[in-house]
């Protein structure tokens, strides 16, 4: 049961890493936005609207990469801390 729940959770924060690159496809809702909110636009794309007009724009594709590898390194780490570990 828990490697369910840690795989449900790996995958819900999977999606949300998805949803806030350049490369999210789908539109599952309609406009304004997710709940009416503007700022959950249904094209996906956070990051780069987040950068848009500062210097880090032209590197939205590496910070995306690098914050994707540290949220999954904590996630990690968190089920490490929270795993049984047997006595010996």
């Amino acid at each position: 049961m828990r490697r369910f729940l840690n795989l449900i959770i790996v995958s819900i924060t999977g999606i949300l890493l998805f949803y806030a690159s350049r490369f999210w496809i789908f539109e599952w809702w309609d406009r304004p936005g997710l709940f009416g909110l503007k700022q959950l636009p249904p094209q996906g794309g956070l990051l780069q609207r987040w950068l848009r007009g500062t210097d880090l724009a032209p590197f939205e594709l590496l910070i995306w990469v690098m914050a994707s590898f540290i949220i999954l390194t904590w996630l990690q780490k968190l089920f490490d801390k929270l795993a049984h570990k047997p006595k010996q």
